[in-house]
């Protein structure tokens, strides 16, 4: 949470909520400061949840089940070096590109700094070489031109502020991304479309009609 007392930095929180044991996990259940990890939570809490309605089993699955007595939010976080947290994204979209692990957010924040992009999704899909691939779905500003020149420099973008390993495998335009009406971009929907794949319930997003633009850029692979 942000507060009048500490300072803090844009898209940061000052500190954790009082009350609540907050820390950053590497993947083996270690405190890591400045670097991406799990954000977990150390001690019980005034008003956690105790349980799923009827599935006492999943909830235990979903929150407790990777390292003993700490609870998995399912988000990465970092805290810097003065001690500003930070929010990245959901830790279960994780992408494993030819071994190096990376959170969707991390390439889009890369992406949408350019100025030509409004939004950015991007999305694992299986790659016979390196086990999965990403694929980078762009919305252009609305004085962008959108080609395959300014998809060779996005593409090369993130290369240069990730590594060369995390380039992405495509870069494709589509005119919007599936959000639910909260404003969720629907990575898990994105990736049924470019697939071909069922993408199952779509009731809760605000503009169904985005899917079928994404699925053409898939079909355009396949």
């Amino acid at each position: 949470m942000g507060n009048p007392l500490l300072p803090i930095k844009p898209c940061s929180f000052s500190a954790p909520c009082p009350g609540i044991a907050a820390d950053v996990f590497d993947e083996t259940g270690r405190t890591v400061r400045g670097a991406v990890g799990e954000l977990v939570i150390r001690q019980p809490w005034i008003g956690m949840a105790r349980g799923f309605w009827n599935d006492p089993q999943r909830y235990v699955e979903t929150y407790w089940s990777r390292w003993p007595g700490t609870w998995v939010h399912g988000d990465w976080a970092r805290v810097d070096g003065d001690g500003h947290w930070y929010i990245l994204g959901r830790s279960d979209d994780t992408l494993k590109i030819g071994g190096k692990r990376v959170g969707p957010a991390e390439v889009e924040s890369v992406l949408v700094s350019h100025p030509k992009i409004a939004e950015a999704a991007v999305i694992g899909v299986p790659d016979d070489v390196h086990g999965s691939a990403m694929v980078a779905f762009c919305v252009p500003s609305a004085d962008a031109a959108p080609d395959p020149d300014l998809a060779r420099e996005l593409a090369e973008r993130v290369a240069h502020e990730l590594g060369k390993p995390l380039r992405p495998h495509r870069v494709v335009f589509v005119p919007a991304l599936p959000k639910t009406r909260n404003a969720k971009v629907m990575r898990r929907l994105i990736r049924a479309a470019y697939l071909g794949e069922d993408p199952g319930d779509t009731t809760a997003l605000e503009n169904p009609g985005a899917l079928p633009a994404i699925a053409a850029t898939g079909k355009e692979s396949r």
